[in-house]
């Protein structure tokens, strides 16, 4: 029970953190295109949606910041035994991700968020780009040690501590699924804040409308270029995902088996589209079929080999029913983020997209598909690489450290209390933020008091302080 609830914890803490370096990830690239549009055209409209997103940005930067820190000491205090083991490789690729991503990150946010009329627009421009490529970076570290977890490389193992031993630190970073993980990753960063800024610009078309006023240029420039990366994005992510389940079929097929709910090996398998995994009668419970669809998605072959389950040991197989329906979930989304896409582009192709009522109704209920999407393939990932932290090599019972269940169970309602009230009124503040349009006072305000203005639309009279920290 111990274990569970440690296992709990962890993904709970891991869960909320996921959402903000993503929405950073995302958001910081597209301050950087707003930024570099505004020098290239000197177009106001583009100045207007950066003033406006970087005060989002800001506090979703702090929430990152303030959510992984938690983390940091989870690894000590619930999975001390796995830090020990795995601690000379995991730890010196996070330690990496602080001394590259964090420094550039923290060396130049100030800078870009209060420093335009002080050092001038283009190495202001300079220091937006930093600190998006700084995401980047960060996000590159993160999950090449994930990765490493997922499919372990270039290691040893000391016969004496049981310690993971670098051997070769380029087969450690590059490890075999890490190229597939950062593409897909960095993919769906782009494409749930894509989803965000397009819900946003379709409230406030809404609203616009209900109101019987014009709609402004900053929220159609807004709308635009979100299906714009919608429509591009999506279909690029479904394709970087079946990369990736190739990928793990060769490296992880006890995964595959589990997603698919397979329980025989078989060629010419079929694809279970609807079932219940029962991992006690080891068959999948009221299972819709399309005959041959399995093996040509897993393999691209109509008659190509899928694993089964009972192919591993009871005790290796990854809890089949979690990773099946996650699994759909995340898979469904991606399907209607493309068919949202391509819907964009036949309404721009008839001149409708900015008056297409029920388009942006569609739009604003989108707005979370993209981080439901992202956590439904955490979950998918992690809960699949069961019951491993090392896939292979070290098992999740004998990571955990030896905590008393009554501490894990005080740490995990303080922790549940505190999440909710702290990045409750975070999201709350945002979605304040971001129900007022973007407009005219966005560019006229002066570039040293965006903080004043953000400040004030939150609470009149009352300063917010920005966070000067990186996640």
């Amino acid at each position: 029970m111990a274990l569970l609830l440690a296992r709990f914890q962890f993904a709970f803490t891991v869960g909320v953190h996921i959402i903000f370096p993503a929405f950073s990830i995302g958001l910081a690239a597209y301050l950087a295109v707003l930024e570099g549009l505004w020098l290239k055209t000197e177009r106001s409209v583009f100045l207007d949606l950066y003033r406006y997103w970087i005060k989002i940005f800001s506090i979703v930067f702090g929430m990152g910041v303030v959510s992984g820190l938690v983390m940091s000491y989870e690894f000590g205090t619930n999975w001390s035994i796995f830090s020990q083991k795995a601690g000379p490789i995991t730890g010196v690729l996070l330690s990496y991700e602080v001394m590259t991503a964090f420094f550039l990150e923290a060396g130049f946010l100030g800078v870009m968020l209060f420093g335009m009329n002080k050092v001038g627009r283009g190495l202001h421009f300079a220091a937006t780009c930093c600190v998006s490529v700084g995401t980047l970076i960060s996000m590159t570290w993160i999950l090449s040690s994930n990765s490493w977890m997922q499919t372990p490389q270039g290691y040893s193992i000391d016969p004496a501590t049981g310690r993971f031993m670098p051997e070769d630190w380029l087969a450690i970073i590059f490890n075999p699924s890490f190229p597939f993980r950062l593409i897909h990753m960095g993919l769906a960063a782009f494409l749930s804040v894509a989803f965000i800024v397009g819900a946003t610009a379709a409230w406030h078309m809404l609203k616009a409308r209900r109101e019987g006023r014009n709609t402004s240029e900053a929220v159609r420039v807004m709308f635009s270029m979100a299906m714009w990366m919608a429509a591009i994005v999506a279909p690029v992510q479904i394709m970087a995902g079946d990369a990736h389940g190739l990928n793990t079929l060769k490296y992880q097929p006890a995964k595959i088996a589990a997603m698919e709910g397979d329980w025989e090996t078989e060629s010419h398998a079929p694809e279970i589209l609807f079932g219940i995994p029962n991992m006690q009668t080891e068959r999948t419970d009221y299972a819709l079929k399309v005959p041959l669809l399995g093996s040509l998605i897993l393999t691209h072959s109509l008659d190509g080999k899928v694993p089964g389950l009972k192919d591993f040991p009871k005790d290796q197989r990854p809890p089949s029913p979690i990773i099946f329906f996650s699994f759909r979930i995340m898979v469904g989304l991606g399907m209607v983020m493309a068919l949202v896409g391509f819907w964009s582009l036949w309404l721009r192709r008839t001149k409708t997209l900015f008056s297409n009522t029920a388009f942006h109704w569609v739009a604003l209920c989108m707005a979370p598909a993209g981080f439901l999407a992202l956590l439904c393939g955490w979950v998918t990932t992690e809960v699949g690489r069961q019951p491993w932290t090392v896939y292979g090599l070290l098992r999740t019972s004998e990571s955990v450290s030896p905590v008393a269940l009554s501490s894990i169970a005080v740490t995990m309602t303080a922790f549940v209390v505190v999440y909710v009230l702290v990045f409750g009124s975070g999201i709350g503040i945002l979605v304040r933020l971001l129900g007022h349009a973007p407009d005219q006072n966005e560019h006229d305000a002066s570039p040293d008091h965006a903080s004043d203005i953000m400040a004030t639309r939150m609470h009149p009279g009352l300063i917010d302080a920005s966070s000067d920290k990186g996640h």
